[in-house]
Order: C-alpha cells, then sequence, then structure tokens
C-alpha cells in the first residue's frame, strides 16, 4: 500500500511540473505576440516618378544583279530613342520627354553617306491644380535642334574623259555639288511660356500659354536668310530683293542676326490613345502667334507617331513631321520665278526593325 501512496505522489509531482511548464509557455507565447503587435508595420515610399524608355534600330539593305527594270544597291540604318519621366505628387504634376533620331543611307548612285533623319525635341510641361476641374496653371518649355549638318545634294556637273566619254561623277564631286540646308543650332527652335493646361481625359491635354517667349536660332551665317533672320541693320538695303541678293554673298553672310527673340502666345495640343499593348498612337499640334509681328501667320508645327509592336523585339513605327513657318524660304522662286517664302514642310518614316522597352517607378 505504502508502495502505491509513493506512486500516486510521484504522479501528482510530475503532473503538477508538466501543469506550470505549460502555463510559463503560455504566457511567453502570449507576451511574444503582445509584443508582435507592439512592431510598426513597414509603410512602402511613395513613388512620384513613373520613367519610361523606348529604343528602336531599324536596318534595311538591297541588293541588285542585272535587274532589267533598274535600281541601285543601298543600305539604311537608323535609330530612335523616346524616353519620358513623369512626375505626380498631390497637385503637381510634370511631363518630360525627349525623343531622339538619327539615321543615314548609302546609294551605290551617290557613292557617299547621306543623312536622313536627324533630329532632337525635349519637351517639359508642369501644372498645378486650380480649383476649376481639370485645369492647373502651367509652365511649359520645349527645345527643337538637330545633331549635324543636312544637305541637299546637287547633281554634280558632267565630266569627261580624253576621249569624250562621259565620267560617272565620283564621291569627291557629290561633296562638292552639294549645298548646306541645315545644321546643328541652324535653326534651332526654344519656348518657354506660361498659361494654363487642360486635361479633360487621360488621354488628351491643351496647354495655352498667352505668355510666351521664343527664340530662333541660326547659328551658321549663310543659312541666316534663309530662315528668316532680321538685318542686323535694315537700312543699309533698299529692300527684300537687295536682302536677298546680299544673303547670297560672303561678304553680306554676317550681316542678319544670329538669334531672333520673339514673343507671342502658344497653343500645344497633345493626345495619345493605347488600342492594346502593342499598338499606340501619339500625336502633337502646336501654334505660335508673334506678338511683335502681328501680320505674320502663326508657325505650326505637326507631330505624329504610331508604334506597332509585332514581335517581342521587333516593331513597326510610322512617323510624320509637318513644319509652316511664313519666314522660312523653302525655295527660292515660286513657279512663276517670284521670290516665295511660304511653303510646308513635311516628313514621313515608315520603319521596322529592333525594338526594346523598359518602365519603373521611383
Amino acid at each position: 500500500m505504502k508502495k502505491i501512496f509513493v506512486s500516486i505522489a510521484l504522479m501528482a509531482a510530475v503532473l503538477a511540473a508538466q501543469a506550470q511548464n505549460t502555463q510559463e509557455a503560455a504566457a511567453a507565447a502570449a507576451a511574444a505576440l503582445s509584443a508582435a503587435d507592439d512592431v510598426p508595420e513597414k509603410v512602402e515610399k511613395p513613388k512620384y516618378w513613373t520613367n519610361t524608355i523606348l529604343t528602336n534600330i531599324n536596318f534595311g539593305q538591297t541588293y541588285l544583279n542585272q535587274w532589267a527594270a533598274g535600281g541601285y544597291n543601298n543600305l539604311s540604318l537608323a535609330g530612335n530613342v523616346d524616353a519620358s519621366a513623369n512626375y505626380a505628387k498631390g497637385k503637381l504634376t510634370g511631363v518630360n520627354r525627349i525623343q531622339l533620331d538619327y539615321g543615314f543611307l548609302w546609294s551605290a548612285d551617290k557613292p557617299i553617306l547621306q543623312k536622313n533623319k536627324d533630329r532632337m525635341y525635349l519637351e517639359s510641361k508642369w501644372g498645378y491644380e486650380t480649383p476649376v476641374r481639370h485645369l492647373s496653371y502651367s509652365a511649359s518649355f520645349d527645345f527643337l535642334n538637330q545633331f549635324g549638318h543636312n544637305y541637299d545634294y546637287k547633281t554634280p556637273a558632267t565630266k569627261y574623259d580624253e576621249n569624250g566619254n562621259q565620267l560617272d561623277p565620283t564621291a569627291k564631286d557629290w561633296l562638292e555639288a552639294r549645298k548646306l540646308k541645315s545644321g546643328f543650332l541652324a535653326p534651332a527652335y526654344m519656348n518657354l511660356g506660361l498659361g494654363v493646361l487642360w486635361t479633360p481625359a487621360p488621354w488628351f491635354s491643351l496647354n495655352f500659354a498667352p505668355l510666351t517667349g521664343s527664340a530662333v536660332f541660326v547659328t551658321i551665317p549663310e543659312l541666316r536668310y534663309t530662315y528668316g533672320m532680321d538685318l542686323k541693320n535694315p537700312d543699309a538695303y533698299a529692300g527684300e530683293a537687295d536682302a536677298r541678293k546680299a544673303a547670297n554673298t560672303a561678304a553680306d553672310f554676317n550681316a542678319f542676326r544670329a538669334v531672333r527673340m520673339e514673343f507671342g502666345a502658344q497653343l500645344k495640343a497633345d493626345a495619345s490613345w493605347v488600342f492594346n499593348d502593342n499598338l499606340s498612337l501619339s500625336t502633337q499640334l502646336t501654334l505660335f502667334y508673334n506678338y511683335l509681328k502681328p501680320k505674320v501667320e502663326p508657325r505650326i508645327t505637326w507631330d505624329n507617331k504610331v508604334y506597332w509592336k509585332l514581335a517581342k523585339f521587333f516593331a513597326l513605327t510610322v512617323s510624320t513631321n509637318l513644319i509652316y513657318d511664313p519666314l522660312v524660304h523653302v525655295r527660292d522662286t515660286d513657279k512663276d520665278g517670284k521670290a516665295d517664302a511660304k511653303g510646308v514642310q513635311f516628313k514621313e518614316f515608315l520603319e521596322f526593325g529592333f525594338t526594346y522597352s523598359f518602365s519603373h517607378q521611383r
């Protein structure tokens, strides 16, 4: 009997010890859970910037061998970068974009490299919301330029050998016959404006800047007359015909100013549609009216771009650029032989090639 009582006592002691350990473990777990509740949750830092970059490299080639219909062997290579950095925080928004285009071609009929694309465009628009829905105070900046010289390749003068046989023009002949049409900062357009921005829909915005300062740069003296730069001393010339004659005289190339300052109003409309992950369209129309020359028509630019991604790394791009500047001499004379400065400048590209894009927030 005594052994039975001892056994019961031992079992009771063991159970009591286990119960105490269980209580202590439960208390420790409860304390741990309470401590965990006191640890603050990690808050993700707000992201105000959204950055995107789209790049394209396009290559073209044609080879002909005894092709009866005629033609010339040629090669072409062009690249494009379209990058944007957009900002949004509270009532403040910003849209910043840079577009770079550069390309050249080689053709057997002209044994020289010729540029067929050359454009740099920077744009920045900032807005601060007003009490009126969809309306913001705005500040805008844009700059249009190119990387280097562009030429109009005139047909070289005919040359003959000692036997009277006509010679094909050499690369040197083509280079000597070409005519300079534009260059870096010749021309370049810069605008800085203050106004209001209306964004009734995510895909459309209209910016009206009635206070816009504009500067036109032509750093190459022989091109200043072509791009409508002002004479330094207008009284020294009898009129337009006299100024035109001076523009073709090397001694008077510097008779025109390198910079033309303008002050006026700018209206810029932007629209973009994303139909799906592979197809998008964007367009921008800009009009500038110069208060200082009220009789001169507004300057107009209109840019369009269609982007169609056909495969993971290949895309088809169609882009157009239109410029109408009533001060630019797009040709020396009209069909009747009279001086004619006005004309619409238009450029179109259809390209297929390698593409890569990425975006991130910060």
